[in-house]
């Protein structure tokens, strides 16, 4: 089957992977996530996007009832930015959150397991299916069936659930991010570190040149990401002396205080965040993902601090 990637910006890309690579995981999500004859599962995304196609299509092979209303729902499959829209909504009250596409801050599922919602998480890629899982993106271990290695702060994965590679016409393959290695591995780039049998994931590659000096505007995003009870992305801004600086975008305003104290104790140097920002909601993608070249480019509007529709509000 040939399948979209969901993507983080705008331009996705056809997988192709085997029946076999996608039903093989159903009895181990079935177990993690609690889903069988008599749930009824609430999936809100474009079936467009990966994650969502799989959620409706195991909810339906494990005889459950897909709903429309999430009241009526024992399970539901949202991404981070929609998890905290539907609590902020009240539409979550108990039952089952299982959470993908983006990393899932220890914040915002305490938030969601003091309504009463018991969360699981897991990342994965398009290209790779599932990779690791637990509550939350510090609580990440290997997915069962998935061998997990970091090289070079690579995260690199072995499991029967790779695709074959991407959808090209006249049998020329398409560029993506997906490399194999000869030993059955895969990656598609992203970073991250082993520690304690925990997958940290730092996420896809993005760099700002700070001064002269390159730095990894994932690594910032994930040391400050666990001090935050909202969503928090981090973006390059240009800057006429310095050539540009990494922006934190905050969704909401009393995660100012700590996330700043925390950047302070942890971040040093030109990985220290020199402005903040107010944004609420993040822009998404089609998939339901931030977007964060939509954020860079609401910071870059004239007068972003307005705080207007579609504007970005600065943070002293």
């Amino acid at each position: 089957m040939v399948l979209a990637t969901g993507g983080t910006s705008s331009v996705p890309r056809a997988v192709v992977r085997s029946t076999r690579s996608w039903v093989g995981s159903f009895d181990a999500f079935s177990r993690l996530t609690g889903t069988d004859a008599a749930s009824r599962v609430w999936v809100p995304g474009p079936l467009s996007a990966t994650m969502n196609l799989f959620a409706a299509v195991h909810a339906t092979m494990s005889s459950a009832r897909l709903v429309r209303d999430p009241r009526d729902a024992t399970h539901a499959h949202l991404t981070p930015s929609a998890l905290a829209a539907c609590l902020d909504d009240g539409l979550l009250v108990g039952g089952t959150a299982i959470v993908a596409g983006d990393r899932l801050a220890p914040g915002l599922h305490d938030r969601a397991a003091a309504a009463g919602v018991r969360v699981r998480h897991y990342y994965g890629a398009s290209e790779l299916s599932f990779v690791a899982w637990g509550s939350h993106a510090g609580d990440l271990r290997p997915f069962p069936g998935v061998e997990v290695e970091v090289r070079d702060g690579e995260i690199w994965v072995r499991s029967p659930y790779l695709c074959t590679g991407y959808d090209g016409r006249d049998g020329r393959q398409p560029a993506g991010p997906l490399r194999r290695g000869a030993d059955g591995f895969a990656t598609v780039g992203d970073r991250g570190e082993l520690r304690g049998g925990r997958l940290l994931v730092s996420g896809r590659p993005g760099t700002a040149t700070v001064g002269g000096s390159t730095v990894d505007l994932a690594d910032i995003e994930a040391v400050l990401r666990p001090a935050a009870r909202g969503d928090l992305v981090v973006v390059g801004v240009p800057h006429p002396l310095w050539g540009s600086l990494p922006a934190v975008v905050l969704t909401r305003g009393d995660d100012h205080p700590a996330v700043r104290r925390l950047a302070r104790d942890r971040l040093h140097g030109a990985r220290r965040p020199r402005v903040w920002y107010l944004l609420d909601p993040l822009p998404l993608t089609p998939a339901g993902k931030v977007d964060r070249e939509g954020v860079a480019r609401v910071l870059s509007r004239p007068g972003d601090d307005t705080g207007g529709p579609a504007t970005a509000r600065r943070l002293a």
